[in-house]
């Protein structure tokens, strides 16, 4: 795994791309949210993404910040 990379344990089947740059000290709250969307560039799976809303599930990739984010299950990471 690359050393920017980091897995983020949800508890139920998904979290919002918002709550998780939250959760990933990505951004300080939910009003910096949608600026940092409209202004960096996010993906999900390789593919940009800007809503905030976009729901992601154990599995999905995230890279934001130049941090990879991996989705997983409760058994291990942070918890959301």
């Amino acid at each position: 795994m690359d050393p920017r990379a980091r897995e983020v344990s949800i508890r139920g089947e998904m979290i919002r791309l918002g709550q998780l740059l939250k959760l990933a000290d990505i951004v300080g709250g939910g009003g910096e949210v949608k600026v940092y969307l409209a202004e960096s560039e996010v993906t999900v799976n390789g593919e940009p993404e800007q809503r905030r809303g976009r729901q992601l599930h154990p599995g999905d990739v995230v890279i934001a910040n130049g941090t990879e984010l991996r989705i997983v299950s409760r058994a291990g990471g942070e918890l959301a």
